[in-house]
């Protein structure tokens, strides 16, 4: 049902701090040590700013300021929710200049909505690096009834939307940040196979 080798599958590697830049915003869906979500920080001149979503209401509203292995200042910013980042992010890239470069790193769902903010603010694809860490569920965008279901597990899946059964395909779509999803019993209703536990 799945086919592994579509083009439109996202392929990821490490992270790699631009030494080109004048600023860098490395972002993550929850905290990590940031030496091991990107590599060249020994080599960074340019501030790093570090948001990290905390997932928890419990978060300090000023930023904490530490300093990289270069000597570099960076600056972590947690954040309650992803939404709350998110927002955060979408004003923060309105009023940008030339120089950022922007790093995330989780989930494909988080990465692929901060590359999407990214690209509607104007910033080239080589100006938003994006690596995969965590669990590998699926939004998933229902062709037919155009909702996304997040989180998804399994072969098949219930939209969220329309209630249809849904084949989830490895076609992603970078402009809906999932993957595709189509009708599991369109020519013989109620007949679809048995959902499989395939994306832990």
């Amino acid at each position: 049902m799945l086919v592994s080798d579509i083009k439109s599958r996202p392929v990821y590697e490490r992270l790699r701090l631009d030494r080109a830049a004048r600023r860098h915003l490395v972002i993550a869906d929850m905290s990590r040590p940031l030496d091991e979500v990107i590599d060249g920080l020994g080599t960074a001149t340019a501030p790093i700013d570090h948001w990290v979503v905390a997932a928890t209401s419990a978060v300090d509203a000023r930023p904490a300021v530490e300093r990289a292995d270069s000597g570099s200042r960076v600056e972590k910013r947690a954040f309650r929710a992803s939404a709350h980042l998110l927002d955060r992010l979408s004003h923060r890239l309105a009023r940008e200049t030339i120089g950022l470069r922007l790093y995330a790193v989780g989930e494909e769902g988080f990465i692929w909505n901060v590359a999407r903010l990214a690209r509607e603010a104007g910033m080239e694809a080589a100006e938003c690096q994006t690596a995969h860490a965590g669990s590998l569920r699926r939004d998933v965008f229902c062709v037919h009834c155009k909702t996304i279901t997040p989180g998804v597990t399994t072969s098949i899946a219930a939209c969220s939307g329309c209630g249809a059964h849904l084949v989830v395909r490895d076609h992603f779509s970078r402009t809906h940040a999932a993957f595709m999803g189509v009708q599991a019993d369109a020519e013989a209703p109620g007949e679809y196979a048995p959902a499989e536990e395939i994306f832990p």
